[in-house]
């Protein structure tokens, strides 16, 4: 039987744990070729094990997503090695300070932001002319409730998440005419380290987990997917299209 995403090429960041873990063994089970990038030389190594147990295969890049410059250079050595890139998992992100807006000091500001949308934004101009060379290019962001919520003492993650979203969807805008597909995920509560440093009284156990949202990323990706500039709501289990306040 061929798997879904055989001879596909898919990248994602923060790949070491949670959301970023479960979506890369997933797509690698779906029959993609893995490019994982994340800090944590550990973490790649221990997905690449399970990768492996499931018969797929991955290419581990440890990368902090603050090196622009690395971003740039591993966009060539992709166009270099394969060509292309069929599928891009934005997913690396941080948390931050939860602090007062006040009580906030600009350098761990602009670490969030950094991470959060400047990273994503060099992944955009470094990846789309490989997503072009695909005959089916496609991208999705993992953003979060608290872009809209407004969560008091989380402002440097809940802007971050709005910039990620605006330029995501100027992204889908400009490549509406193209191949490429390109959204957003909200993933809601899930059961990840970073839920847990953000909310700590809170009982994971009562949450999902990575695994069963990245479900339901795969068909994101899958070159039979067919909407752009749209929101899926994992919590809702709902794709949703953006509009203005009234």
């Amino acid at each position: 039987m061929t798997l879904p995403l055989t001879s596909r090429i898919a990248l994602v960041t923060g790949a070491s744990r949670g959301i970023g873990y479960a979506t890369a063994r997933a797509l690698a089970k779906a029959g993609a070729h893995v490019i994982a990038v994340a800090r944590t030389q550990g973490g790649l190594e221990e997905l690449d094990d399970e990768i492996r147990k499931d018969g797929g295969a991955a290419t581990l890049v440890p990368l902090n997503l603050t090196d622009f410059d690395g971003i740039a250079r591993l966009g060539a050595a992709l166009h270099e090695r394969h060509g292309k890139l069929d599928i891009l998992v934005g997913n690396a992100g941080v948390a931050g300070p939860s602090s007062p807006l006040g009580h906030i000091e600009v350098k761990p500001w602009d670490d969030v932001m950094a991470i959060n949308v400047t990273a994503n934004f060099q992944l955009i101009r470094c990846m789309e002319p490989l997503l072009k060379q695909s005959d089916a290019g496609r991208a999705v962001f993992v953003t979060s409730a608290a872009s809209n919520k407004a969560l008091a003492y989380l402002g440097p993650y809940s802007a971050s998440k709005a910039a990620l979203e605006a330029l995501v969807r100027v992204w889908a805008n400009e490549t509406a005419s193209s191949q490429m597909r390109v959204n957003l995920f909200s993933p809601g509560p899930i059961r990840t380290r970073m839920r847990a440093t953000v909310f700590p009284g809170e009982d994971p156990m009562t949450l999902d987990t990575p695994d069963q949202a990245a479900e339901f990323i795969v068909p994101m990706c899958l070159p039979s997917w067919t909407e752009t500039g749209k929101f899926y709501d994992y919590k809702t289990r709902s794709l949703l299209s953006f509009r203005a306040p009234a």
